[in-house]
This record gives C-alpha cells, structure tokens and sequence, in this order.
C-alpha cells in the first residue's frame, strides 16, 4: 500500500479530531447519556511486548538525556509504526493505553468475510515490521495479536465531560485471542475464525482450543490483493479516496465547524483541549512524568441488562467526575473487561500538578469507593475496588511496570481501596490510615513490595496515634541549626524565670528540617520538673474541630498509656471528678473513645454548651496541672490546627503559664484571627527557618554517609543543588546511592596514591579530613566517599521527589511563564536577559516582561545587573531570622501594585539573570523533546558566537593567541588585522632609543621617567587611549564561552566544543583561577577521548594546546614532574622538540645562539609577519617554553642550568619570529630574570635595555599601554625579587597608578603583595599599612579569596616578624580554618604554604607543639608542590623555618638521631641558595637560618660566617627588617645573660595595635625590638 502522509492543517477541529477515533469524529451527537449504538466489525487487540520495560527503562533513567526524547524516538520508529498500517488498512484506532491498542474496522455484516483478510494482512505486516528488529535502546519489542468479529456496542455516557466504550461479546474476545497470543502470534477468536475465508488463510489448531493461530495468507498467484483491498476500502464510509488518497485520515480534512467542534471538545481532557487550544509547541504533550492514578474498577453480577450497565456507568462516571474536579484530576480512560468496568483517573497531568497530589488521590478514592459501592445494580461493596498508585504518563498515556501492578492489585485484593508502597511513603499521613496487606503472588509481577488497605481518612483513632515519641538528639539533625536552638534556649529561660506564657513558632518551607529541629528541642526541653508533649498532626487534621487539643489533652490526662477504652474510662472519672459532674461524663465519648453511659441531663445540652464545657474542663485541667509541673507543648505541623483548637490555645496562653512550640509551614489560605492573635502576641517570637550554610551541608553529607571527606564535585553538586535545604539534599544523595554514583572506601593517605593527573588532581578538590566529628575509638577505619568511574555529576537526572516539587510550581504557572521557564532551561541554569528574549517564541515583548517579573517576584529567577552581584549571591544564604508580625500590623500597608511596577524596571535593567534552584532548571529542561532541545540549543550557539573573543579592554581577540586562525572556526568578530585598521590617532612619546651608553642607574632613572611621563600622557591625552570599562573577561566566560562549550557538547559537535573549554581554560589561566581552568580542562579531556584521532594540523594544534594548558595548569600548582611532561608533548606536537640530554642541549644552544642573530636581523629589516596559522603555533611554542625554563629553574641539579637556558632562548627566538613587539618584550624580559637567577652576568642588563627599547618610540596607543603595564609588573617583580628594594617601590607605586587607569586584570593584587613586601622589608610601616588597605578594599569589593589570603598573610608576617598587630591572630586562623578548602584557594598551593606556616610558626614560637604539628603537617604535605612566584618562595622560607624550630624542640627533648636531622636540614637550606629560582631577596632569612642551625650544632664559626653573609646582604639590599631581626639573633645567642623577659610569650602580650602607633614616629621605631628570639640549646658534640 503506497499511501503518502500529508501534513495536517493547522485548524483547532483537525488538532481535536487528532485524539479522537472516527467512531466519534463521524458519529451522532445525541443529547441523550447514557445512549447505545449498535453495529458490526472487526476488532484488532495489540500488545506491545517489552514496551512496558522499554518506559520503565526511561521513567527512571539516570542522565538527563535518557528520558521522554529517547521514548518519543522509538515510538516514532517502532510503535507509531502499527499506528500507520491501521490506519492504511483502513482501520480506526479506538483505544490507545499503555502497551496495547485496540482497532476497529466499522462495516456491515455481509462484509466482514473480506475485512477479516484485510485485518489478517494488515496484522501480518505489522509482524513484519518488528520481525528480527532490536530498539537501539537493545530493548526487544514485539508485538501479540487478537482478532475478532461480530456484533458491537458503543455506549456514550457523562455529563460535562463524554466518555466512550465498545462492549459486547466481540470485544471480550478480542481480549481474549490477545492472552491466548504468544510474541509474534496472531489468534483469530471462535467466532473471526467462523466468519472469515478460510480458503486464504493458513492456520495452526492450538489444542484444546476453538481460537486458531494465523500462520500466514495463502493468496492464489493470480489473486490481485491491491484490487481486492480497494474494492473492500470502498465499503468504508470515511476511507481517504480520490483526491485525499495521500492522507491517512479523512478527519485531518475537517473544515471549521463550531457545532462539530463543540460536540468533539466533550470528549477531550481538559488539560489537553487547554494545550491544544493555546496552540502549545509541537511536542509539549510529550512530556515524561510522574502522575499520580485511581483504578476503580466496577464487577457487574452478569446478570444486568446492558441498559442496566449503561445507567450504572453513567451515574459513576459523572460521580467520579465531579468529585476529580475538586482535586484537578481527571477521568483519563474508561474500558470495559470481563463482566466489569474501569475508571482510570489521572492526577497530575500538564497544567494541573498541586502540591499533596497523592492525598488528594487517596481522599477521592474513599470518596468514590463510598459511593460506587451503593450504585443501583452494582454488586455489594466487596465487588467495587479502588487502587492508587504513582504512574508515570507519557502523551496522555499512562505507562510503565505499575500498569501491571495495578492491574494485578484489582485481582487479588478486590473489594477495598489499596496502594502500593511508594504512596503509602509519600501521603504524608500516619501510619495509623492504614493496613498492611498479606502479601500474595501476582502473575507476572515478580517484586510487587507491600500492598496497604487505605482505611479512611478520618481521625476517629486513639489519641496517642498523634504523638511524637522524643529521643536523645542525634548531632547530625541538628547541624546548621545553632541560631535556633540558641532561640529556643533563650525562650525557655524566660518562660522559667517570667512564670508566663511563651510562643516559639518556626516556619520553614517543605524540606527546611522543621520536623527534624522541634524533636530535638523538645529533648533539650526535658527535665524533671517539665511536663513535655510532642503531637504531629496530618493534612486531615484541620478538617476535625477540637482535634489538636483532643490529642494534647489526652497526653496530659495519660491516657496515651492506656491499652483499652475501660482503662481511659477509669482514668478519665479519677482526673476530672473535681471538674465536672457525673451526668456529663458522657461529653467525652467522643472526644477520648470511651463509652460513659448517656444521661438526660447530657442529651439535652446543647452543641455549643458541650463546647463550652470542655474548654472549661480542659482549662481547669491545665491550670492545676501547671501549678506542679511546667507545661511544653511541641506541635509539629501546625498549620493544620483546626479553628476551635486555635481560640482554645489563644485563651489559654492568657490564663495558664506554658510554653507552646510551633513548627509549621506557610499557611495556603490566611490564617484564622485566633492565630494571628497568637503570632502578634507580645510573648511570641516568630522565626522563620532559613537554609543552613554550605559548610553544614557538607558536614550533614559526610555524617549521613559516615565518611570524613567528599570530593569537591561531589560537594558542589550537593551544595548548589540542595540550596541549603536538608531534605533537598537528603534526595539528592538517596539518588546517586540508588544509581550507584558513590563508592565509600577506606582512607588512603595521598604520598601513598600512584602519582597521575587523575590522583594529584582529584586530591586538590577534596576538603580536608575532619575525623573530630566521630569518636575516635568508635571507629575501625576511617572512610572516604569518591565518584564511581564516568559519572558526570551535572548530567544526573533528579530524583522524581523533587521533580514533583517543580512541577507543582510550573503548572501553577500561566502559559508564558512556563514557556520562559522551559527556554530559560534549554540555557543552563545562569543565563543573560538578551540570550533568553532571542530565543523565546514570537510573543509580546510586554507580555514576557511582565511574566518575568512574576517570576522573579516568585522566587523562581533571581536577576542582577552585574555579575559581581551574582557571586555575592552565590556566597550568601537566606538565613533563619526572626519576624515581628506585631510591629508589622502597626505599620500602613503598602499598595500592592508598586512591588510590580519595581519588579518590572528591575528585570528591564537586569542582564543576568539565575534560577533560584537548579532542580526547577533540571526539570524544565527534561520536559523539551530532543530535536526541540536540538534546535534551541543551534539558535542559542549562533547567537553567542557573535561576541565569543575577549573583551574590548583586552583587545577582542582569542584566549589562545590566533586560536580559530589555526583551527578554522570562523567567529562573527573582527579579526586583529581589521581591529588594528579601526585604531584611532597615537600620540608619541618623546624620547630618544640610544641606551647602549648608560650605566643600570641612569636606565633605571629613564625607566622611572617612562612610566611618569606615560602616566601623564595617558590622563591628559583628549583621546581616549585608555580603557574606559574594567576587563570583561571573566563575564565573557561565564556568559558566551561556557555557554557555547555547553550547547556545542549537547549538539554533539565535540571540535567546537573542545575549541570552546580551550579557550575557557586559557581564559581562566589569564585570570589565576588555576580550579575552575583544572574543572574545564577535564571536560575538554573527556571530549577528547570521544573523539576520533585525526591526521588533520587543525587537530594536532587541539592537542598541543591541550598539553599546553595541561601543563600550565600543573605549574601554577606546583606540580613540576607533570608539568614538564605535559609541556614536552605539547613542544613536540609544536613541531618545536625540546632535547633530553646534556649532549643535545648542548648542540641546540649553539644552533639556536646562530638563530638568534638571525632573528635579530630580520627584526631590523621589518620583514612582513608570519601567517596567522604560524603565529598561533608560535605562541604556543613561547608559552611551553617559557614555561619549562622556569621548571628547570627550581631543580639545583648542574646540568639543569643548561636546559633552563637552551629554554629560555628559544623562547626569545619564537619571539623574535613572531615579529610581535609585546611578545618579544614579554621574552626579553623573561631571559633578562633568568640570567640574573642563572648568576649570568651583564646578559641581563643588555635584555632589559632590549625591552625598553622596543617601547620607547611606539605611538601611545592601547597596545603600548598595555605593554608599558607589562614592563613596570614585571620589573618590579624582577626588581623585588633580586633585592633592588627602592627600584621595586617605585615601580610599584607606578604600576599600581598605571593599572588604576587601565584596569587590567588580575594586576592589582600582585603589584601590591610586592609593593607591600618590599615596604615591609623597608621599614615603611605607614605606607605598607597603606598598600594593605587598598588591597583588602580590592579583595572584599571584588570578593577575591586570593586576594584576602595574601592580606592575611601580611597580618600574620606583620605579628611575626612587624613587632606590631594589624590583624588580630585570631581573626588570620580563623580565615584560615573558613578558606582552607576553598576550591580556589586550594590551587595556590603557594600562598596556603605561607599561611599554614607562619601558623605553624606562631604555635612554635608559643611552644605549643600540638597546634604546632597540626599546621606543619598540613604546610608539609604542600611542600612537593613548588613553582616560581614570590609567595611560592616565602612560603618556603616559613617552612624551613617550622624545620629549624622543630629541630630545636627535638634538640631540647634530645630526641635520637638529632645531630643527623640537623646536617640534614642544613644540607636543604645551602640547597635552596643554589637553587636558580631562590632569588637573592630571601638570602638574609635563609642565612640567619643556617647561622641558627650552625649554633645550635655547636658550629660557632659557620654561624658567624652565615650572619656576615646575610648582614652584608641585606646592606646591599637595603633590607632593614632582616638586618633588626640578624643584629638582634647576634646579640641574643652571645650574651651571657638570657632575659626570660624576652620570651615569645611575654612579647606577644605587649605588641601594641597599629592605631595606638601609627601618628607616633617613635613608638614605630621602637617595635622592631619586638622581634622572636631563637632559643638555644647546643648539643654534646660540635657540628
């Protein structure tokens, strides 16, 4: 059959027509329900086998890209494969539910002969199609068939809302040839096989059996079937014909019909005839999700007449209608089985998610299972059965395993309302509603769990059924939570002192550990004078006046122990015969379950009376009861306080003294006015719960998994994904257990670990241990928590718990609220205002606005006009806070329309916006289908690509240097020779190049004159030559480069995506965040991997960068080995080999010396530059070799000289290649500090004057700008760093002015660490307190962490070493202690070294050896990790010193082997003065060390020698800090008297605080004699 499809019209009557067979479409629309049709035809009942595991597969996938897109593509493949040879054949699909379908072919009695064939050859075809066919999914789908023929009914009942079914004896054999069928079998039913041709079709008897099993058509030769199917096709009355032969449906032609469409709607559910009529995107009704669904299955007598079952049905289905209709459900399906009849109803359907969805389902079932047990003709109620059960829904469809079981549930517990376990968890009702079934084999279900009878939902129970049972706190539950329990503490103690009534009421939402906190509280409440009582209450529980006082009332009386109605009785008449008389002990009945006779004098009063009384009873109860004990009530959940029970409480907070302690959540409707009156009481205090902080979150995780330490992508996935909720992170973590995500294994300490990228790495983003949290002597081993293996922690789909949370929230949403949502998620979970307008759907501007201000006024996004303000969001929870309602109802209400107005000009002026929770982005991102993602994520990319290049302050170009030039990846930017055409005017800097003449001091004055005169031109020049914005970089990387990584790996296209992280990872590298460029480099990794290998340069150039960056991310970390090796490979992949041996570096420094003068000429005779390919492959080879002469810097091995110089010429020789200025002074000066670290002498100086010389007669443009900023960095580095103390501190003051003007980044910070060092090292107290000052401005405006970490680390030098306090010690360990595991912080390896050990150092000085050994400890493990930087080398110097002052305490406890570890610790100290990398600045502190050591050797002579050495040093330098502390040492270890005055301790307590110093010149001078005193205790023998 060759039919074509042609696309449906886009008319509203087509799109219904589409969800409805032609049965309907073409039938008669009486008025009359219920009314029966009568006719005859074929019917065709398919099961499709392995469908239901194929949903089940989906339904619970664990990545986010395993879900609906997936279903609807194997659908589409496989299954709407039967669909199209139905309706080809001619067939009319009536019934489409879960994994079966059920087919009609409407046609007269004389023709069911030959339509008995054309089904049998339709059927056939339909095996054909999954005939040896596997999914991709490797799901085996299969298909079993039924047939039948004869007479049929249609029955068409309801009211509001029409329903229909087929019955007859037709249908219940259809059913029963398809449970006859086995996979890829077709069964005729007895009677199909009476009516058909039995000439053409070839069957198989089955024994014991009239049904026959078809084999196959034995058609003639001659028999032309497409003649024989178009004569039959032409005895059906709406089979596509003529010119509608190419369509499927002849209901796809409907024109615009009113009354039709009318008529039509009645048949469809409301949530999608919404959809359908707003004209949603094709795809939304193809959402995957969870649903909650009502089986009420109907058992007939069989003796009823079919007007009977009609009638019957009728009543029940608008009965079962009106009560869904309260609760947002719906009537999904209604079939008809074997002498019954099923209402399937479905809770949750798009657009109608509510919060308590499965109570309100299990409300209704008791409702309905009431009712349809009484219904006229229907059998008594144990033939009416109800289940509830979590589905999940798939196209208005429900689907999965749980079709089964609720099938199988209706068989073998019939008569009663049942759910399975998973609702029974969920209600949030007690346990008490109720019963545990036995549990029975069900055919075909092999793990059903436990089956519970729903006994109603009433609170006619015992009262202890309501009470909490109080146990000792346990930690965990109440980490995060010290600000309340200090609340509660404090109330409780007014309530003991004051002797009046007390109010304690949390509030949190769903999730805050309410339940969790009052548990506890109501522990710490306990004592022997305290009467306390706990009660939850239920949903239910505001439906039943007087409840909450029933239950209270029954604890205080005792009868919460007592077994049987008699014993409460007997202790009721003992409690309240002082209170009230005998003939109204009846009053109680009801109230306490007992069963007092009734009187006349109780029958005659009246409701109110009765009321009255109790609350009197109750109150002189209480009263009594307080006067011997105190009273605490706790109440959890109290929001579902019934009214009466409020006014009781309210006047009993007047009259008694108690203590009530309230958890509830926000209240749905407003509160009632007893309880407002208790809220504004002046004795209440109101507190609503917060989230807790990321460090209690990861302390919670670790306790809940008994394990000391997490990974940081573990963490970060936990900590931003719970957003500080417990329970959000409770699920979270119950999800990845449940898909074996986490793997607990024992501690292995990390020099133990095989040393690879994967290990050393994955040991930077792990917290510290933290073993104090668990008793040492509970504990065997001590275990660690890591990632199973391929994980991607971002991918994981949410568990279905907090799903549900935010699909409540998105079907309360509008239409265009949604539809924001839903695009905003295709984004990622940060996304910008332009990028989320231009892909969202052509609707109104005004109307989108106005949406998304709704939704920021919710709390579904947060907006900010700057990233700066998102990372203070992101470090900033909602904290618990207290709320006076009573001062809040004095002040005048505000007009509720100006929050709008406010909202909106707040998102119009928004450009970044955010999701509050990441689950509600997860969750709108699952519901698109996969092209739809496919295709947003192509318009997303193309509209990013436009600005993915640096900001303009730093030029518009690529991270990596000339990157899309040599990968052929074309951005919509300008390329560098364009941008350098667009250049403005230059201004030139007067001055002459001829400096072969003037000695290091007169270059050093021009210099100083340069940078002067260049700040002149810079702030007086009228054209704008600076820059006028601060660098952007950071927001282009967050903003368009990540986001285009992100999109282009979703679309499969891993070049671009690969292209995308490298130029992240070489952006954050330039921004010195060495963890996130490590997070990045290992998404760019795992792409690699993926991808093919192939021979192509553009490919070869990925991969050395990738080793390039690799390795650069390895140096800042101060991982050498791996450094190295990483940027070898990439020198090699360069076409740039680096030798391995001495004799090779030899023969290639002679080579590359030739080279150099070469280069050198060229540069003179300005030949045109290399290609932009070559340029690329240049820079790269700079940056590897740049890189690996600062390696073999580090290592004192003789022949590492060698290599380290080789590198450092070529590196000035690819520089001088490239023909670029800056990169060539970038080189010169490199070369100029290795050979003044090299000890080369006068090669340095004549690179400096190179480097100056190439600026000097540039036109003062941005470019030189920037490249004069460079100069004056770096030579106040270089300057520093060889112990020109004065040059550094001028040069550091212009730099520092010089990036005022520019702003460049990551600038500022370093220029002023130096700057302040070398003042510090000056004496200059009152300016370097000045630099420090602008630096903390600098880190907490820009919240940097390294930033702060150096300023701490000043404060501690300026204790150890400044004679003064600036910061307290105090504040700088408890930086430490809040920081040590910043993800950021952890990649500076060098500055935590500094910080731990001047700590260390501290704790030494004070002799307080535990504290000692902590941070020593810690400071040793960063020891290995060495790089270059200035605070890579003081922190070294700290360490050695914690060395020399743990020799002295082992001297002193004359620990063995002492005199070895002394040689020893003296052999690292000469070490690190031959080290290339140790710049001459830190000789003085290495010397007085080595002196310090000599002398406690006994070794006078060499300690002499070693304190000429450094005070000779440190005249030279000028370094006056050094020298007080060397003439102090001197004085102190040859004076024959040891003042105890001196000691570290007594100093300690008379450092004065700089602001009692600083306008004192004297007092300034005086603390350099509040210097450490090295203590000395010589040993037997002489070194």
């Amino acid at each position: 059959m060759n039919i074509g499809k042609a696309p449906f019209p886009d008319r509203t009557i087509v799109r219904i027509a589409a969800h409805l067979p032609d049965l309907i479409v073409f039938g008669d629309f009486t008025s009359e329900r219920p009314s029966m049709d009568y006719f005859d035809g074929v019917l065709m009942f398919v099961d499709i086998s392995g469908f239901t595991a194929m949903t089940e597969k989906f339904s619970t996938a664990m990545y986010m890209d395993r879900g609906a897109e997936q279903l609807v593509e194997i659908l589409n493949n496989h299954i709407s494969a039967i669909v199209e040879k139905v309706l080809i054949y001619g067939g009319d699909i009536l019934k489409f539910a879960g994994d079966a379908l059920l087919a009609l072919w409407k046609v007269e009695r004389n023709q069911l002969k030959n339509f008995i064939t054309v089904v049998v050859k339709c059927s056939l075809e339909i095996h054909g199609v999954f005939e040896n066919q596997e999914s991709e999914e490797g799901l085996d789908i299969r298909v079993k068939i039924g047939l039948s023929a004869g007479h049929i009914k249609k029955l068409v009942f309801g009211d509001e809302k029409s329903y229909f079914l087929v019955v007859g004896q037709a249908v219940e054999d259809v059913r029963f040839a398809q449970n006859m069928a086995q996979m890829n079998e077709i069964i005729l039913s007895p009677n199909c096989w009476q009516l058909c041709d039995r000439n053409v079709i070839e069957i198989e008897r089955i024994p014991d059996q009239r049904a026959v099993k078809v084999n196959f058509l034995k058609l003639p030769s001659t028999y032309n079937f497409d003649e024989f199917f178009m004569k039959c096709m032409s005895n059906l009355s709406y089979y596509p014909s003529g010119d509608h032969k190419n369509i499927l449906r002849l209901a796809s032609t409907l024109e615009c019909d009113p009354e039709l469409e009318m008529c039509l709607q009645k048949y469809i559910m409301g949530s999608i005839l919404k959809q359908i009529d707003d004209k949603q995107l094709r795809g939304y009704l193809s959402e995957l999700r969870p649903v909650t669904i009502v089986f009420v299955n109907l058992q007939f007598k069989g003796q009823e007449t079919a007007d009977d079952i009609a009638q019957a049905i009728q009543d029940a289905s608008v009965y079962i209608n009106s009560v869904l209709k309260t609760f947002k459900g719906q009537i999904n399906k209604v079939f008809m089985f074997d002498k019954g009849c099923s209402f399937l109803c479905v809770f949750g359907f798009p657009g109608e998610k509510a919060p308590d969805e499965i109570t309100h389902a299990l409300e209704s079932a008791i409702v309905i299972f009431d009712y349809c047990s009484q219904i006229f003709k229907i059998r008594p109620p144990s033939d009416v059965t109800v289940n509830v059960l979590p589905f999940f829904l798939f196209c208005d469809t429900v689907i999965g395993q749980k079709v089964n079981i609720a099938a199988r549930m209706m068989m073998y517990y019939p008569g009663i309302v049942t759910c399975d376990s998973v609702t029974y968890s969920s209600c949030g009702l007690p346990s008490y509603f109720f019963k545990e079934l036995p549990k029975q084999h069900m055919k075909g279900v092999a793990e059903p769990g436990p089956v519970y009878q729903c006994l109603g939902l009433n609170e006619k129970v015992l009262s202890c059924f309501g009470l909490i049972r109080l146990s000792c706190p346990i930690l965990f539950l109440l980490i995060g939570r010290d600000k309340e329990i200090r609340l509660f503490l404090h109330t409780m103690r007014e309530f003991l002192q004051m002797r009046c009534s007390r109010v304690l009421m949390f509030q949190g939402l769903l999730g805050y550990g309410k339940s969790h906190l009052i548990r506890e509280l109501g522990f710490l409440a306990q004592d022997d004078n305290h009467r306390v009582i706990a009660i939850g209450l239920t949903k239910v529980s505001i439906n039943h006046n007087f409840h909450t006082i029933q239950l209270l009332m029954a604890s205080v009386l005792g009868l919460d122990t007592c077994k049987h109605y008699k014993e409460r009785q007997h202790h009721l008449k003992e409690k309240v015969k002082n209170w009230l008389d005998v003939e109204l002990y009846c009053i109680l009945n009801d109230i306490f379950h007992v069963q007092f006779p009734m009187t006349r004098e109780a029958s005659k009063i009246s409701e109110v009376k009765k009321q009255t009384e109790l609350e009197e009873l109750f109150m002189n109860i209480l009263s009594e009861t307080s006067r011997e004990e105190k009273l605490i009530f706790i109440i959890d959940e109290s929001q579902h306080i019934d009214i009466a029970s409020w006014k009781f409480m309210e006047e009993l907070i007047r009259k008694v003294s108690v203590f009530f302690i309230l958890a509830l959540s926000p209240f749905l409707e407003t509160p009632c006015k007893a309880a407002s009156a208790i809220m504004k009481n002046r004795n209440t205090t109101f507190v609503m719960i917060g989230e807790i902080s990321s460090k209690d979150m990861l302390s919670k995780v670790c306790f809940d998994l008994h394990v000391v330490s997490i990974p940081k992508e573990l963490e970060v996935y936990l900590v931003e994904g719970s957003c500080g909720i417990p329970f959000y992170g409770e699920e979270l973590l119950k999800n990845l257990d449940h898909h074996k995500v986490l793997i607990i294994h024992q501690y292995q300490p990390e020099e133990k670990q095989k040393k690879n990228w994967n290990v050393l790495f994955k040991n930077y983003t792990k917290p510290q241990i933290n073993v104090d949290m668990y008793s040492v002597s509970t504990i065997e081993r001590i275990d660690v928590c890591d990632i199973a293996s391929g994980v991607r922690l971002k991918n994981v789909s949410p568990p279905a718990t907090l799903k549900e949370i935010s699909l409540v929230q998105l079907d309360s949403m509008s239409l265009s609220q949604q539809m924001l949502v839903r695009c905003a998620a295709i984004i990622g979970e940060t996304f910008t205002t332009s990028l989320l307008f231009e892909i969202l759907p052509c609707w109104n501007m005004k109307m989108m606005v106005k949406a998304l201000a709704t939704l920021v006024q919710s709390s579904i996004f947060y907006c900010f006009q700057s990233h700066k303000e998102l990372r203070h969001l992101t470090n900033r929870k909602n904290a618990t806070f207290e709320v006076h309602h009573r001062s809040l109802a004095l002040q005048s209400s505000q007009k509720i329309g100006d929050g709008q107005i406010v909202e909106e000009n707040e998102v119009t002026q928004s450009h970044i916006l955010r999701f509050c929770k990441p689950i509600m982005q997860k969750t709108a991102y699952e519901l698109w289908l996969k092209d739809q993602k496919s295709a947003l994520h192509v318009k997303c990319a193309r509209f990013l690509e436009e600005d993915a290049h640096k900001c303009e302050h730093c030029g518009r170009g690529d991270f990596i240097p000339f990157h899309h030039f040599a990968v052929d990846i074309r951005l919509n930017t300008l390329d560098m020779e364009t941008i350098l055409m667009l250049k403005t005017h230059d201004a030139i800097l007067s001055y002459h190049s001829s400096f072969f003449f003037t000695s290091p001091e007169e270059i050093g004055e021009k210099i100083l004159c340069l940078f002067d005169n260049t700040l002149i031109k810079i702030s007086s020049t009228e054209e704008i030559t600076a820059p006028t914005e601060p660098c952007q970089c950071l927001e282009i990387l967050e903003y368009v480069l990540l986001p285009l990584a992100y999109h282009f790996t979703i679309l499969e296209e891993s070049s671009k995506a690969l292209y995308y992280y490298l130029e992240v990872v070489a952006g954050y590298i330039n921004l010195t965040d060495y963890y996130l460029a490590y997070v990045y480099l290992c998404e760019g990794e795992r792409l690699l991997k993926s991808m093919k290998h192939e021979k192509s340069w553009s490919f070869k150039f990925e991969v050395a960068i990738f080793y390039a960056l690799k390795g650069q991310v390895s140096f800042h970390v101060g991982q050498m080995v791996l450094a190295k090796k990483m940027t070898r490979k990439a020198l090699k992949l360069l076409n740039r080999v680096f030798p391995y041996n001495c004799f090779s570096v030899l023969l290639q420094t002679h080579i590359e010396k030739n080279k150099h003068a070469n280069y050198i000429n060229q540069k003179a005779q300005n030949l045109p530059p290399p290609q932009k390919r070559k340029m690329a492959q240049l820079y790269q080879q700079i940056s590897c070799l740049s890189t690996i002469w600062q390696i073999y810097s580090l290592d004192c091995a003789c022949h590492c000289k060698y290599f380290e110089h080789l590198a450092a010429m070529m590196q000035v020789n690819s520089a001088l290649k490239t023909q670029d200025d800056f990169e060539i002074i970038k080189a010169y000066l490199d070369y100029s500090l290795h050979s003044q670290l090299g000890r080369y002498q006068g090669l340095w100086f004549k690179y400096e004057v190179m480097a100056i010389e190439t600026i000097f007669n540039k036109p003062l443009n941005k470019e030189t700008i920037e490249m004069i900023l460079h100069v004056a960095v770096k030579l106040s580095h270089i300057k520093f760093l060889m112990g020109y103390l004065e040059l550094a501190i001028q040069l550091g003051f212009r730099a520092y002015r010089m990036w005022q003007l520019t702003k460049s980044p990551n600038i500022e910070y370093m220029v002023l660490h130096r700057l302040g060092r070398a003042l510090f090292l000056k004496n200059r107290y009152s300016k370097y307190i000045e630099v420090l000052q602008w630096m903390w401005s600098f880190a907490v405006e820009e919240e940097h962490t390294v930033s702060q970490g150096l300023f701490y680390f000043n404060c501690l030098d300026i204790l150890l070493y400044g004679g003064f306090i600036y910061r307290t010690f105090e504040e700088c360990l408890h930086f430490i202690n809040e920081k040590e595991d910043n993800k950021i912080l952890k990649f500076h390896c060098g500055l935590l070294l500094a910080l731990y050990s001047d700590v260390a150092i501290w704790f030494a000085r004070l002799e307080e050896w535990g504290s000692f050994e902590i941070f020593y400890n810690k400071a040793k493990k960063l020891v290995q990790r060495r790089s270059i930087s200035n605070i890579q080398c003081e922190g070294f110097s700290r360490y050695l010193e914690c060395q020399v002052l743990n020799l002295q305490k082992q001297i002193q406890a004359q620990t063995e082997n002492v005199q070895d570890i002394g040689v020893e610790l003296l052999k690292s100290l000469e070490n690190v003065v031959a080290q290339c990398s140790t710049g001459p600045l830190y000789y003085p502190r290495i010397y007085h060390l080595m002196a310090y050591v000599c002398i406690l050797m006994g070794d006078e002579d060499n300690c002499n020698l070693f304190l000429r050495t450094a005070l000779q040093i440190c005249d030279v330098h000028g370094n006056l800090l050094e020298r007080s502390w060397l003439t102090i040492s001197k004085k102190w270890w040859y004076s024959d008297k040891v003042n105890t005055d001196e000691s570290w301790l007594q100093i300690v307590l008379l450092l004065p605080q700089w602001d009692e110093i600083k306008l004192d010149e004297l007092k300034i001078k005086n603390v350099e004699q509040n210097k450490f005193r090295f203590k000395i205790a010589i040993t037997d023998s002489t070194f």
